[in-house]
């Protein structure tokens, strides 16, 4: 798991080899300031040597100055290191998830993934830099300030061996009673994540049906749950400072009663015992500061699982080692193709479809809630993968294709329709980045959205609001069918999306189709038979099964469920009628 992280370091390894270096300096300096100190102490101030007082003074003062440069070059490197180590895992992990196929992506939350790009990644960061500087220093410390109080006095410095073991073992028990609330703490994070993305994305929704207070209540039930794990992985914690204190008032209890003794023995000075006393601070103060890097890095132990996860997942769509860079046409083969989310023959979303599409044909999709008729399309443009058979495009199978070149040609316009922050020029070039200023015209003209885009006061250049709230449901998704129209595809898949349109629009959608880009094949899948009805051919589809095939003449004759739903639609419309007489 480190050396997975550790690849992130990359620009950034010689910053974190000179922080630990720095630091090394650092300490050999403060260890050397009490040294100098109590010999300035006994023979300087005690002996009344004005001279020893100067040299020592200065040296004091060089040393000082020393352990300041250390200090500070030490931090600033760290502070590189450190954020530069989480730049770049941040971004190792985003184009991780960029190249996940819907399959992954399945396998993770959204407010999941958010979490472990930004709360979990600090808590890595943060660890980073305890370990490059907190875990090198404190024990430097410890075993400087060890040699240090040996060479002042051995038989004092006995006290610190006796001491400072039990001490250390108390901080280390507090941290690992601590550690399991924290691991809990995480995925606590992923639920609020989660709640606040639903909340914020459905907020006219929350505001339309009045449950502000209902979310509000939902969102303080969790909160409640992170401050009750924070406040009891806190107070044990609190531990800490209250034994630090207690331990350091027994070492100089200590210190003082031994040390009185060997100075009035005449086997101690002034000076070594005002040294004894500053490297027992030292020590303390440094297994204080050892026991919160090792909670750092327990906490962000938990952290590193969940960001090697995302970096360990292999994405199981990817392209072949030698990959077709061309779709011949736009012609369909589905051959005995079976598929299952979780790639269970067991459990099938798609049944044996079989089904031949010709390019340039326009082909309908009609059938209920849950029929798998978006599942079928996605296979088309491999955002999954059968489970079972064969699908080919252009007459190659869809898996011997670079996924840019099948992905550029199979332009979908999915169920849920994304709009981006930024103006309505941006969001087409989604589909064309080098797209003209003429060529995104034609694009909306085609998608009869140049009409309403020439209402807005900026035009093109009307400014869009995340997601898309700023304009209708109806606008939504003709820009976004405008935007796939501009990758010029061999097949042009709609999922749905002229459901927000009203009749006149989307026939005239379809006649533009008709007439500017008749060798694209195109797949309408829709609700309305209106949208279908002068289709090629119309694909049935029930539970994951072909029902029907066929004309709309052929399909009211000889497919019940088409007959169903165009009778029902009509009788609609006749009562509709009817009422507005």
């Amino acid at each position: 798991m480190i050396k997975k992280l550790a690849k992130s370091i990359r620009e950034y390894k010689k910053d974190t080899i000179l922080t630990p270096t720095f630091m090394v300096g650092e300490v050999f300096m403060e260890m050397l300031i009490p040294f100098l100190l109590g010999k300035l102490i006994d023979k300087g101030i005690i002996e009344g040597n004005i001279k020893i007082i100067l040299i020592l003074g200065a040296v004091l003062v060089v040393t000082a100055l020393l352990s300041l440069f250390f200090g500070v070059s030490a931090g600033r490197s760290a502070a590189k290191a450190s954020s530069g180590f989480s730049k770049n895992l941040r971004q190792d992990m985003y184009e991780k998830v960029q190249k996940f196929s819907f399959y992954n992506i399945d396998k993770f939350s959204t407010s999941s993934i958010v979490t472990r790009l930004t709360t979990d990644v600090t808590y890595i960061k943060d660890a980073f830099m305890s370990m490059i500087r907190g875990a090198v220093r404190s024990p430097l410390t410890i075993i400087f300030s060890f040699i240090m109080a040996f060479v002042v006095n051995p038989k004092i410095a006995l006290i610190f061996l006796a001491v400072a073991p039990i001490l250390g073992f108390l901080l280390i028990l507090i941290a690992k009673k601590a550690h399991p609330i924290f691991e809990r703490v995480f995925y606590t994070y992923d639920d609020l994540n989660n709640v606040v993305q639903e909340n914020v994305k459905g907020v006219r929704v929350v505001k339309s049906f009045v449950q502000e207070d209902y979310e509000v209540q939902k969102f303080e039930k969790i909160s409640n749950s992170i401050y009750q794990d924070f406040s009891k992985a806190e107070a044990i914690l609190a531990f800490n400072n209250p034994l630090m204190q207690f331990f350091i008032y027994l070492i100089i209890t200590l210190l003082s009663w031994f040390g009185a003794k060997f100075i009035v023995a005449g086997n101690m000075t002034t000076g070594e015992i005002t040294s004894l006393i500053t490297y027992a601070m030292s020590i303390l103060n440094s297994l204080m500061m050892l026991s919160m890097v090792f909670v750092m890095i327990i906490i962000s132990g938990e952290s590193a699982k969940r960001v090697v996860e995302i970096l360990d997942e292999v994405p199981d769509i990817a392209d072949p080692e030698n990959p077709i860079m061309e779709v011949k046409d736009g012609s369909i083969d589905f051959e005995n193709v079976s598929f299952s989310y979780v790639k269970d023959e067991n459990k099938l979303c798609l049944k044996d479809i079989n089904l031949k599409i010709k390019s340039g044909e326009t082909i309908g999709i009609i059938g209920g809630t849950g029929s798998s008729k978006t599942t079928l399309i996605s296979l088309i443009s491999r955002l999954y993968d059968v489970t079972k058979g064969e699908l080919r495009v252009g007459g190659e199978n869809v898996k011997n294709y670079n996924l840019k070149v099948l992905r550029d040609q199979v332009s979908v316009v999915l169920q849920r329709n994304e709009l981006f922050t930024g103006t309505i020029k941006d969001n087409l070039r989604w589909g064309n980045k080098n797209a003209s200023d003429e060529e995104l015209v034609e694009a909306c003209k085609l998608a009869q959205a140049d009409d309403f885009i020439q209402g807005f006061p900026d035009k093109y250049d009307t400014y869009i609001e995340e997601g898309g709230t700023n304009v209708s449901g109806g606008q939504k998704q003709r820009l976004c069918i405008a935007r796939a129209l501009l990758k010029k595809p061999k097949i042009l898949i709609l999922d749905d999306s002229t459901s927000a349109v009203d009749t006149k629009t989307d026939s005239l959608i379809r006649k533009s189709f008709r007439e500017k880009i008749p060798n694209t094949t195109k797949i309408i899948i829709a609700q309305r038979i209106s949208s279908v009805e002068d289709c090629d051919k119309i694909l049935v589809l029930d539970h994951g099964e072909i029902n029907g095939l066929g004309t709309h003449e052929e399909l009211l004759k000889s497919n019940e469920i088409y007959r169903d739903v165009y009778e029902s639609q009509m009788k609609g419309e006749e009562d509709g009628e009817e009422k507005t007489r």
